[in-house]
């Protein structure tokens, strides 16, 4: 019976909303640049750069919105050269985004230890606070849980209608799936590919490095190694999942946050004598087993992983 309390718990339903948090909004980055026929692969080391950029920023200016702003075009910037190396140069994705990714864990834990080596305990920085609304955060079960999140949460959920917006109502979203779809149809159209896939991928990176920006400024208020703890490549699953589509991400990543959030709550209660180890690997357990059932029978876009070249015909 213990165990079930655990599991009703507001408390549980809040914290899942909150480690949602930056898995939705490196998905739905990642969501955008695979819709424009690019795979991001070095999501999870420009979550790193995030994460550190903005806690080396909070940490020197005492700004948490400068520091997610640092953090942010820190991404975009990682984006615009992972352009150059898969548009313009055309070289493998996967390839390209690995190479990317460790260059940038061995970047910042260079970093992180030339000015921190000798501190057994990162400096502590300010973070986010809840930030309740107003009479909505009064209402029973649903207002705690919902309404009582801290402002990045506030504005991560609020992606997922507007990129609905975007891609399903707007001409520059038809452009970006038919240039994920048949590039060489768009640009017979005179849809601009290669700036549409730049666009695209700097905001996935950007997204990206506001998903590891937010652990730092709104979670674990410092930075450490392994702070992102993978969730990069749980972002690549998570779209897979949701189909490419942003309520469908939504959805595939409240379903990680929930059991995220849950086997944080088990290893701390001490509900079952399991070895903590296990309920770390019942998020990604789960997400394996939904992409079993679910993922072979998606639809990815035609011109996903493959160069463009104008000369294409």
């Amino acid at each position: 019976m213990e165990v079930w309390e655990q599991v009703f718990q507001l408390g549980v339903l809040a914290a899942a909303i909150r480690m949602a948090t930056p898995l939705l909004l490196g998905t739905l980055g990642e969501m955008v640049a695979e819709r424009s026929g690019v795979v991001n692969l070095g999501i999870d080391g420009v979550m790193t750069a995030g994460a550190f950029l903005a806690f080396l920023t909070a940490w020197l200016t005492g700004s948490l919105w400068l520091a997610l702003l640092v953090a942010v075009l820190g991404g975009l910037l990682v984006g615009l050269f992972t352009g150059i190396l898969v548009i313009d140069l055309g070289l493998d994705q996967t390839v390209a985004g690995l190479g990317v990714m460790l260059t940038l864990y061995g970047l910042v834990y260079f970093i992180f230890r030339l000015l921190f080596g000798g501190v057994g305990t990162p400096p502590a920085i300010a973070q986010f606070g809840p930030l309740p609304v107003p009479l909505l955060s009064k209402l029973p079960v649903l207002g705690p849980v919902l309404f009582n999140q801290n402002i990045l949460t506030y504005l991560a959920f609020s992606l997922a209608p507007v990129m609905a917006y975007f891609l399903f109502r707007t001409p520059a979203g038809l452009a970006l799936r038919t240039v994920g779809e048949n590039p060489q149809a768009a640009a017979a159209a005179g849809i601009k590919v290669r700036a549409i896939r730049y666009r695209a991928l700097g905001f996935a990176s950007a997204m990206a490095a506001a998903g590891g920006a937010f652990l730092t400024l709104a979670v674990f208020n410092s930075f450490t190694f392994g702070i992102v703890s993978a969730r990069g490549w749980i972002c690549l699953a998570l779209v897979v999942l949701g189909r490419w589509s942003p309520w469908g991400c939504t959805a595939a990543v409240l379903l990680f946050g929930s059991i995220d959030a849950l086997q944080l709550r088990l290893q701390s209660s001490g509900a079952l004598a399991i070895p903590y180890q296990v309920f770390l690997m019942l998020p990604f357990l789960a997400t394996i087993i939904a992409m079993i059932i679910i993922a072979r029978r998606v639809h990815a876009p035609e011109a996903l992983m493959k160069p463009y070249s104008s000369e294409d015909r």
